[in-house]
């Protein structure tokens, strides 16, 4: 409800001094404080000195606008002017005045609670503000209404001199507060740019550190990938001559420290395969070999892998069968690789139960699980354990060995063949790894997978002559070994410990056979495969590389342009030695 307590005639300049007088003694009455009386005398006056300039003079009125708990004090300004045409334009401060108009609108209308205008052509304005009144303030009862028109009515008379006196104080005083206000502004702004100037700084520095930490990051990542020969080497040599010895007639402790030398060389050469694969694969050195799988001939070969590890342990190891997925295209030994340190980690932190295999396609992927019912994972670790060098606490962990390697090179393999991996498990309850593994690798063409095509059945008769082979390397150690796996009856093995020594025994002997190093010092394995090609002499030879550094698919097809085959220092075995040997000779015939 509206009840009336002022109004104000507005036909003269005198009368907005009034005006600005009458909203300041009602705000005052009404127990505004006197920041918000300026404010409110300031806004009568602005909407006033619009009435009388451009609406050809009008009405002030006052009054109190009752509430339950939210009375307000009401201004209601109304002229006889032409109306506002461009009312829109100004209250969405789209409008540039050059006379002020418009600013005292928008001025008002953000320092009073409520603003209503309503303007027409002819008809003039009215325009209603409304203030809530402070808290605090007593309730506008019906006395208090009467005290308030009593307290208006012995108000002594305007007097415009007293007024402007005020209004000038107060602009003075508004003036020292902006005054203050600049200078404290501008003392905060050289303290923000002092800051901003450490913190460009800081960046500059962080940013040369985290450059320092990119360039030692690949000259980590480069060292172990170029250096991933010198030590394979002597691990996989240790393991040659452990599987040498063995086939020796041995005393029973002799045996049983020749297969502790083996099982401790085996697992270092693991742990050292797992970091430099992982140092290969962020280098870029990683090829992917494409050939086609058939998901149960991978369970099987698994299954038969790593049922040596459930050797006295209440633990099933179980595969199911996977009829009916689609022949897989993609890198056998990377996807068995990534299943096999997924078994490896569930054999090791599941003490009883099973550990579940199975495989099922989904769209153009197929999605293999490990399932264990272990010790499960906190959800806090489940992505962390991908991280390098990372293990999770708990007292079964702490029995067993590892470095944290295998889950972040399975992720890093899973990518690599365009597939992504991930676990769900429950504390206590158990784990289940999974892979998404593309049907088909999309990274080669079906032309390149053709040409990987099985090396041809050796010819029988290539023993029936006594064959001379000659074994190329630096290392005295790897000359052995291999020596050792190529003797047999029939064949005669002589040395060479450099590339320059290999080409001229070559040249001299001409052997039937010639197993070389890749890695040599001085001429180097690629060195004297083009100069044994070059020579009208030894241009025939085959030739069967040896070596521990990881050959990609591109190095690989330069090799075989000239060479037999390619083996793995990691995989010598007599049977691997022989079988080389015999399909190269085949070849060669």
């Amino acid at each position: 409800m509206l009840v009336p307590l002022s109004s104000v005639s507005l036909n003269y300049d005198y009368d907005l001094v009034a005006a600005r007088r009458r909203a300041r003694q009602i705000a005052a009455l009404l127990g505004f404080d006197e920041g918000e009386q300026t404010r409110i005398a300031t806004v009568a006056s602005e909407i006033a000195r619009n009435a009388l300039r451009y609406g050809k003079g009008g009405r002030f009125e006052f009054g109190i606008d009752r509430r339950d708990r939210n009375d307000m004090l009401v201004m209601t300004v109304s002229d006889r002017g032409p109306g506002i045409s461009n009312l829109d334009d100004i209250l969405a401060g789209r409008y540039q005045s050059t006379t002020g108009m418009g600013l005292g609108i928008l001025g008002a209308r953000r320092l009073m609670d409520e603003f209503s205008i309503t303007s027409s052509e002819g008809k003039g304005t009215v325009v209603v503000m409304r203030k809530q009144l402070p808290p605090g303030a007593a309730p506008v009862t019906n006395a208090r209404i009467g005290a308030l028109a009593d307290d208006l009515a012995r108000q002594k008379p305007e007097n415009p001199i007293e007024e402007i006196q005020q209004q000038n104080g107060e602009l003075l005083a508004a003036l020292a507060t902006l005054n203050d206000r600049q200078e404290e502004l501008e003392r905060l702004n050289q303290e923000l740019e002092d800051t901003n100037r450490g913190v460009l700084a800081l960046y500059a520095e962080l940013d040369e550190k985290a450059e320092h930490l990119r360039q030692a990051d690949q000259l980590k990542t480069r060292f172990l990938s170029d250096m991933s020969h010198e030590f394979r080497t002597p691990v996989n040599s240790i393991i040659a001559l452990a599987r040498l010895l063995s086939e020796a007639s041995l005393a029973d402790e002799e045996a049983k420290q020749i297969f502790l030398i083996r099982r401790a060389a085996e697992d270092l050469a693991t742990l050292v395969g797992d970091l430099l694969d992982l140092a290969k694969i962020e280098a870029g050195k990683v090829d992917v070999r494409t050939a086609e799988i058939e998901v149960p001939n991978l369970f099987s070969a698994l299954r038969g892998m790593l049922r040596p590890l459930l050797a006295n342990r209440s633990l099933s190891l179980v595969f199911e069968e996977g009829d009916g997925l689609p022949t897989m295209y993609t890198d056998e030994a990377k996807l068995a690789q990534i299943l096999r340190n997924f078994i490896s980690n569930a054999l090791k932190y599941t003490e009883r139960g099973e550990v579940r295999i199975s495989a099922a396609l989904q769209g153009e992927v197929i999605v293999f699980t490990v399932a264990d019912t272990g010790i499960g994972i906190a959800p806090d670790d489940q992505e962390r354990i991908f991280e390098e060098f990372t293990q999770v606490d708990h007292p079964l962990q702490e029995r067993q060995k590892g470095t944290g390697l295998g889950l972040p090179l399975t992720r890093k393999l899973a990518a690599l063949l365009g597939g992504r991996v991930g676990v769900r498990s429950e504390v206590g309850v158990g784990s289940a790894f999974w892979a998404e593994i593309p049907v088909r690798y999309q990274g080669v063409t079906a032309a390149r997978a053709s040409s990987q095509t099985a090396p041809d059945q050796p010819i029988t008769g290539a023993a029936e002559r006594t064959l001379r082979v000659l074994v190329i390397d630096d290392d005295e150690t790897a000359r052995y070994t291999v020596t050792s796996f190529a003797v047999r009856p029939g064949v005669e093995v002589s040395e060479a410990e450099s590339g320059l020594q290999g080409i001229m025994k070559a040249q001299a002997e001409r052997p039937d056979l010639i197993l070389l190093d890749l890695m040599m010092p001085g001429v180097g394995g690629h060195e004297v495969l083009q100069r044994l090609r070059s020579d009208p002499n030894t241009a025939s030879i085959p030739v069967v590389v040896i070596t521990s550094r990881f050959v990609n698919e591109e190095e690989k097809r330069e090799i075989l342009s000239k060479a037999s085959a390619v083996v793995y220092k990691g995989d010598l075995s007599r049977d691997v030695v022989t079988r080389a040997i015999d399909e190269a000779l085949s070849v060669g015939e």
